[in-house]
């Protein structure tokens, strides 16, 4: 078995954080054991570039459960945990490809190694394993019958590869599930992206400027979580809609020359290019730190960081100085690609139970339907959604209500009025 991780000798220590993270994903358990009686993905090759943490094994083990064979590389350079990739080698016999810390031909040589292995689904987190299929592996398009795609900025790149006519099988866009982005964007970028920072920082976030580019649900998870630990929050946004909801949700809306004067922290959670720029950088406070919890290092414009700085170096862990010309040092961290799993651990696992059971059952669906399914991108089916809402409800001993006969024929009625 092939395979590229940076020591075997961590793989039992992965082992044990692995048990952990699953001892909170109670949904996966249910769909794994299931999965391991009906093998609906028996003799399926799935190729996957996910995040390789924890939970990112949780998964894995439910798929191969399920029947399939797994190749797995890693979606950022940044976001692997050594550990869990020596142990899903090693404890899982799944082929893993991904290092901490691997530079940009090594990331791309990986994503290669899976695609290597002719996959007929594709499981994505940001849509690289796709784009490199589609640009430098044509051939192996007619094996794939269908795909996932976990996060936001992936979604945005595949529809507009659909709308350009590039798109050549169906893919489901896990990150449009309630049960997704309500939950993990929100509750898990929100936590893991301040303890990222925490984390590289120790810096007190009580009585700080803490700036948020975005209120997106990521951002308003973000700035949810800053705002409860004492900051003063402001928030960036293009969208009239969504600036609106910040003000009315008791932000402060401003426009980023603005917070560019006045922020302590900055945080970008757009999807898009060049959020901070030159012009912000020059603006910025002696001693301002900035992070980016998007999905790619392009929501800040490092380059032009880079070319106005007389000075850099690493002052700690995940923090980088940059020295402007006017002696105010700004400060990056994680070579601002994402925060929260370039400098903590990600998610906590009991959110990803539910991101990665619809994974899990999406790749089911995509091996039940391919053969109906147009070359798009399609939104989780409701019944997925509903059906692991209620596991994850039943898991934390909830229960709710259910409609009597009569509200049910009154709700689908129209003669009842005033």
């Amino acid at each position: 078995m092939e395979y590229d991780v940076k020591n075997m000798a961590f793989a039992d220590a992965g082992k044990l954080r692995i048990e952990w993270a699953k001892m909170n994903m109670p949904v996966l358990g249910l769909i794994a054991a299931r999965f391991a009686k009906e093998k609906p993905l028996k003799g399926l090759t799935l190729g996957a570039c996910l995040h390789v943490t924890t939970e990112t094994a949780a998964l894995m083990q439910t798929l191969k459960s399920g029947g399939a064979q797994i190749y797995l590389c890693a979606s950022n350079p940044l976001s692997t945990q050594d550990d869990v990739a020596a142990s899903l080698v090693k404890h899982d016999e799944i082929p893993v490809f991904a290092i901490k810390g691997e530079d940009h031909d090594t990331y791309y040589a990986h994503l290669r190694c899976v695609l290597d292995a002719k996959p007929q689904v594709t499981m994505d987190d940001g849509a690289d394993l796709v784009s490199v299929l589609h640009t430098e592996r044509k051939d192996l398009l007619p094996c794939v019958i269908g795909g996932t795609e976990e996060t936001t900025t992936g979604v945005i790149r595949l529809r507009a590869m659909a709308q350009s006519g590039i798109l050549s099988y169906p893919i489901v866009a896990v990150n449009d599930a309630n049960t997704k982005h309500m939950f993990d964007n929100r509750y898990g970028t929100g936590q893991s992206t301040i303890d990222g920072i925490l984390r590289a920082t120790n810096r007190l976030l009580a009585g700080s400027v803490f700036v948020v580019a975005g209120y997106g649900w990521c951002g308003k998870g973000v700035a949810m979580r800053a705002r409860g630990m004492g900051a003063r929050v402001l928030i960036t946004e293009i969208d009239s809609l969504k600036a609106l909801e910040a003000v009315m949700d008791g932000f402060e809306v401003v426009t980023m020359s603005k917070a560019a004067q006045i922020g302590d922290f900055f945080c970008t959670v757009t999807g898009d290019v060049n959020v901070v720029r030159h012009e912000h950088f020059i603006a910025m406070k002696d001693g301002a730190i900035v992070a980016n919890s998007g999905h790619f290092n392009v929501e800040l414009s490092l380059d032009s960081l880079s070319k106005i700085a007389i000075s850099r170096r690493q002052i700690r862990n995940f923090v980088e100085e940059f020295v402007l010309p006017n002696q105010h040092r700004i400060y990056v961290l994680g070579e601002g690609r994402l925060v929260n799993l370039a400098a903590a651990e990600g998610h906590p696992s009991s959110v990803m139970d539910m991101s990665f059971a619809n994974q899990a059952l999406c790749a089911e669906y995509i091996r039940k339907n391919s053969a109906t399914l147009k070359k798009d991108v399609y939104s989780v089916p409701g019944e997925i959604d509903r059906e692991i809402a209620r596991l994850k409800l039943e898991s934390m001993g909830i229960e709710i209500d259910i409609l009597t006969d009569e509200q049910e024929k009154y709700l689908h009625s129209w003669e009842m009025g005033t």
